[in-house]
């Protein structure tokens, strides 16, 4: 064996590795024991809306159906013409006895148009107790008892939820995007809080509107890519926890194609690269399939064939392992991963982290953004045409 083979043995290795790392922390998740709340405060649920996306009506009625009293839920859009804005006024019908606000403005606020909207629906909140949630974001009944205990926690200023992906489109890009949210990002999430790491993934953001005020209010968050990030980075310079909470929704993934899947997660890889790029240069490691495949590509020997069996044996593993650990957490029935398609996945995440670096520009929701490092910076010249136009 040359250097390069022993050089992409120990890669894959080290990712091999990592993957049963993974495991163990998501066995540990699904065996914590939820914290009982021991408070209800009333609390308002601000759901930004932009376009449509599949189950969105099933997305929005589990948040209807909350074993939690009492509870307010804000739903927005700044566009009129929204066709999910008839999926919610139909929710709302449904729900004639629940708390549903509808609030369509189109005022801009920055280049980041989900911030712009939650800002116009933030007068809207009845409630001091806030919890922001994405539009594709599926819930058990006892999400809010979950996330409220979380952010009752002494210390707490901050509280975000772990997501498990499911395919809602046929086709092989929507099974992918939801191998890489289940058994890629979920598992890596739950290694980083293990050594300590206290991100804010996104999903869901849940404080208290103090907090929020104190950190500048969601002004504070409109000029970047990554509000999440941004938000968690705010509140634990207040000198509060950020906290995973013993709760896990579905995403749903809805591309239709390997060309949408490629330029949304090349979106986070840019994201992700701008805000920690030691870290992100280091999760190229992390594919051992990738690694053991160029050995063996290489090589063409069958110390390579063996080491590329034997790494799949285990990602196959730990990824069946991931889907029963899961299995009483979900809410919604989810088919088992297909194992046929880790290699591709692994290829598909190394080129991705690869083509991130030629270039910060992003696409979202059919808008054009720039990856930024998450602090205060001078605006591109587009974005400061949007941000000062209102």
């Amino acid at each position: 064996m040359d250097l390069m083979g022993h050089l992409l043995l120990l890669v894959a290795a080290f990712g091999a590795l990592q993957a049963v790392a993974g495991l163990i922390a998501v066995r540990g998740f699904a065996m914590r024991a939820p914290l009982p709340p021991n408070a209800r405060p009333a609390v308002t649920i601000l759901k930004p809306i932009c376009g449509f996306e599949p189950m969105l009506e099933e997305a929005l009625v589990s948040f209807c159906t909350q074993a939690y009293a009492p509870f307010q839920l804000v739903i927005g859009a700044q566009d009129a013409a929204d066709p999910a804005l008839e999926i919610a006024r139909r929710v709302k019908a449904r729900f004639p006895d629940a708390d549903i606000e509808i609030v369509v403005n189109p005022a801009r606020h920055g280049m980041n148009r989900k911030i712009g909207n939650l800002i116009n629906m933030l007068p809207f909140a009845a409630h001091d107790m806030l919890v922001i949630a994405d539009s594709d974001l599926h819930v058990r009944p006892d999400y809010l008892d979950r996330v409220v205990a979380a952010l009752l926690r002494p210390g707490t200023g901050l509280v975000t939820t772990l997501a498990n992906g499911e395919p809602a489109a046929p086709g092989i890009a929507a099974r992918l995007g939801a191998l890489h949210m289940s058994h890629i990002f979920l598992p890596s999430a739950l290694i980083g809080e293990a050594i300590g790491r206290q991100d804010c993934l996104g999903g869901t953001m849940a404080l208290q509107r103090d907090t929020l005020d104190r950190i500048g209010g969601l002004q504070a968050l409109v000029g970047h890519l990554a509000d999440d990030n941004v938000l968690g980075h705010l509140v634990r310079r207040l000198g509060l926890s950020v906290r995973i909470a013993e709760t896990l929704p579905v995403v749903t993934v809805q591309e239709r194609s390997l060309r949408a899947l490629w330029q949304h997660e090349l979106r986070w890889a840019r994201t992700i690269r701008a805000l920690t790029p030691n870290i992100f240069a280091i999760t190229v490691l992390q594919y051992p399939l990738a690694w053991s495949l160029l050995w063996l590509v290489l090589a063409e020997s069958r110390s390579a064939l063996l080491c590329f069996g034997c790494i799949w044996a285990i990602r196959a593993a730990v990824t069946l392992g991931i889907d029963d650990a899961l299995e009483s957490l979900r809410l919604l029935p989810t088919r088992r991963a297909a194992l046929w398609l880790l290699p591709l996945r692994d290829l598909l995440s190394v080129a991705e982290i690869v083509v991130s670096y030629f270039g910060d520009t992003v696409v979202w929701r059919g808008q054009a953004m720039h990856a930024d490092p998450g602090i205060a910076r001078k605006p591109h010249a587009e974005e400061a045409a949007v941000m000062y136009s209102n």
